[in-house]
């Protein structure tokens, strides 16, 4: 009998010993459980956006002579954006000796009335290049001046993308060559685009850093 009682006493002891840690261990589950829940909920959902492709044409005007662009003004992107090419490019202070030599042309009404054209405009400093008599004798003879301008005038708005590897007639009736990706342009292969992509009224304006000359 007494034997018995020890027994059972031992027993109690046991399941008295056991049922906290039973209960702590399914308690601890699920807490587990809701941490990893909430550490789920909470984690940040993972950015699947990304960044352009290197060589992705930009869509806006894009090259190392825009910083030189004027910020707000006529002469700015902006203001350029709201007049036609001739007068935009006169209120740009780097293509003033363009702007002359357009004049002198007497094709400020043709490239301000032209719709949906792209000019590749040098800059003074590709003027600069030309020896002065050389020059100065280009710029006193218009057939010759009108020959060259308009070549620099394609029909056609040209985007960065057509930019990549393209052929396009000229006004002057000849043919130019463009080359490159991303923000790094050729046209002819010697002539770099040093800002391109500028809007106007009427034109998409590609600033160039070597005059061209036409090829016939």
């Amino acid at each position: 009998m007494t034997a018995f009682r020890y027994r059972r006493a031992a027993l109690a002891l046991t399941a008295a010993a056991v049922l906290p840690l039973t209960l702590t261990a399914c308690g601890g589950d699920d807490s587990s459980s809701d941490a990893a829940d909430k550490s789920s909920s909470s984690a940040p959902a993972e950015d699947t956006s990304s960044a352009p492709a290197e060589g992705t044409p930009a869509d806006g005007p894009f090259g190392p002579a825009c910083a030189t662009v004027p910020k707000d003004g006529a002469g700015s992107f902006d203001g350029m954006a709201q007049d036609p090419v001739a007068t935009a490019a006169s209120n740009n202070p780097a293509l003033s000796t363009l702007v002359t030599a357009v004049k002198k042309a007497g094709l400020v009404d043709t490239l301000n009335n032209a719709q949906n054209i792209t000019v590749f405009a040098p800059t003074n400093d590709a003027f600069a290049k030309i020896p002065k008599a050389d020059l100065d004798k280009v710029l006193a003879d218009k057939e010759m001046l009108t020959n060259i301008l308009t070549y620099h005038v394609v029909g056609e708005k040209l985007s960065p993308a057509q930019l990549e590897n393209g052929t396009y007639d000229t006004l002057q009736k000849s043919s130019l060559t463009t080359k490159g990706s991303g923000e790094n342009y050729t046209v002819n292969d010697t002539s770099k685009v040093v800002c391109g992509n500028v809007p106007t009224a009427n034109a998409t304006v590609h600033i160039i850093d070597t005059v061209l000359m036409p090829k016939s």
